[in-house]
C-alpha cells in the first residue's frame, strides 16, 4: 500500500486555450511538448537575470494538451503565479485560473497507486523514486490526512529540496537550485525567460553551489543554522528530518575544507556531506579555472 499525505502548501491553476502549449513551452525552463499522460514536467519560471521566481510541476489535462494544462505550485504563489504569467500572455489564445480554493495536491510513495479519489494523476519526475502526485478537489483529498511530516522525510532522503525552505526565490539561480539535476531544465530546447544565464552556467560547467543530503551527528539545528568549516561559511541547514537534512553548500570551499582537514559543523553538531559524483566534477572544473 502507498504512503501519501494532502500537501496543504500546493495550489493549482488551469491554462487552457489552443496557444496554451506555445506560450508555457517559450516561457518555462523545460520543455511542454509532447507530455504523454500520466506523466508532468518540472519547471520554473526565471526572472530575466536568470534568477527562480517560481518552481512547478506542468501537468497535461486528461482531454490531452491541447485542452490545455495543470500548473501544480506553491499555493501561496499561485495568485502572483497566475499574475506573471498573464503579464507574459499578450495575445495568446489562453485563459489562466487559479483554481487553488476548489483543487488541491497529494503525493503518494511506495508501493501500490492512489485509489479512491477522482482526479488527474501524475509522476514527480524529480527523482527516481519521488513516487506520484494527484490534483483533485480539497475536499476529496481531506480524507487522505495530513501526514506531511512523513512526505517531508521522503523528500529529503531523496535530496528533493523546497522552496521557500532549501532556497530563496528570487535570488536563486537554477543550478544553486538543482532544477538541472531535478529534470526541470530542457537544455536543447530554444530561448524562454533567463535562458542565456542558465546555458552559461551549464556549458561552462560553473556552479559553485548546490543542494546537497546532510547528516547530524547529534541534535538536529535549526533551518537556517550556519554550516561552518573550521571558521569558515560553507552554507546553511535547509529541511531536517530526524538525523538526516538538506543544506546549501558552496562546493568550492567544502573542497578546500575537505584538504585542509577542517571539520563541518552546524550549530556545534558534526556533519556529514554527501555530494553526488557530478557535483564534485563541477567544483573541480570551477576551481581549474580559477
Amino acid at each position: 500500500m502507498a504512503n501519501s499525505a494532502f500537501l496543504s502548501d500546493r495550489g493549482v491553476l488551469k491554462l487552457a486555450g489552443g496557444d496554451a502549449t506555445n506560450f508555457l513551452h517559450k516561457l518555462v525552463t523545460n520543455s511542454v511538448l509532447n507530455i504523454a499522460l500520466g506523466e508532468s514536467r518540472y519547471s520554473g519560471l526565471l526572472t530575466a537575470q536568470g534568477k527562480l521566481m517560481f518552481d512547478f510541476f506542468v501537468v497535461p489535462l486528461p482531454e490531452g494538451p491541447d485542452a490545455g494544462y495543470l500548473v501544480d505550485c506553491l499555493r501561496e504563489q499561485s495568485a502572483d503565479l497566475a499574475k506573471r504569467l498573464n503579464f507574459h500572455k499578450m495575445r495568446a489564445k489562453i485563459t489562466i485560473e487559479d483554481q487553488s480554493e476548489a483543487f488541491g495536491v497529494a503525493a503518494f510513495w511506495g508501493d501500490g497507486a492512489p485509489t479512491g479519489i477522482d482526479g488527474v494523476v501524475y509522476r514527480d519526475m524529480r527523482a527516481p523514486d519521488m513516487g506520484l502526485r494527484v490534483i483533485a478537489s480539497r475536499a476529496s483529498l481531506a480524507g487522505l490526512g495530513s501526514d506531511e511530516a512523513s512526505y517531508e522525510a521522503h523528500r529529503v532522503a531523496q535530496g528533493v529540496p523546497k522552496g521557500g525552505v532549501d532556497f530563496v526565490y528570487g535570488d536563486t539561480f537554477v543550478h544553486d537550485a538543482n532544477l538541472d539535476r531535478l529534470n526541470g531544465v530542457d537544455f536543447k530546447k530554444g530561448c524562454y525567460v533567463g535562458q542565456e544565464v542558465v546555458a552559461r552556467v551549464h556549458f561552462r560547467n560553473s556552479a559553485r553551489k548546490r543542494i546537497v543530503k546532510i547528516h547530524f551527528n547529534g541534535p538536529t539545528p535549526d533551518q537556517g543554522a550556519q554550516i561552518m568549516a573550521g571558521e569558515i561559511t560553507i552554507g546553511q541547514v535547509g529541511s531536517t528530518a530526524g538525523s538526516e537534512g538538506l543544506a546549501s553548500l558552496r562546493l568550492d570551499r567544502l573542497e578546500d575544507a575537505k584538504a585542509a582537514g577542517a571539520a563541518v559543523q552546524a550549530g556545534g553538531v558534526s556533519v556529514d556531506v554527501t555530494v553526488p559524483p557530478e557535483f564534485i566534477e563541477t567544483a573541480a572544473g570551477v576551481e581549474k579555472r580559477l
